[in-house]
C-alpha cells in the first residue's frame, strides 16, 4: 500500500466530494464491481481510499495507488 502525503490527501478530499459520480475503470480484487459500474462518493479516509457507494450495491472502497476510477462529469 502506498502512504499519502498530507497535501495529496486535501487534493482528493477536494476533488471527491461527497455526492461525486465515479465509474470504475480498474480494480484489482476478486469481488470488485465490474468495470464500468458507476458509484457515488461518500468521503475519503485517512490513507486515501474514497469511500463508495456502488450502484450494483458494493461497498468496496478504491485504494489510492491501485485502483482506477474517473469522474462522471454530467
Amino acid at each position: 500500500m502506498r502512504m499519502i502525503s498530507e497535501k495529496a490527501l486535501k487534493a482528493l478530499r477536494e476533488n471527491y466530494p461527497q455526492g461525486t459520480r465515479i465509474e470504475l475503470i480498474q480494480m484489482d480484487d476478486i469481488q470488485a464491481p465490474p468495470v464500468g459500474t458507476l458509484g457515488t462518493i461518500i468521503g475519503v479516509d485517512d490513507t486515501g481510499s474514497l469511500l463508495v457507494n456502488w450502484d450494483n450495491g458494493s461497498g468496496l472502497n478504491v485504494i489510492y495507488g491501485e485502483d482506477v476510477v474517473r469522474k462522471v462529469v454530467r
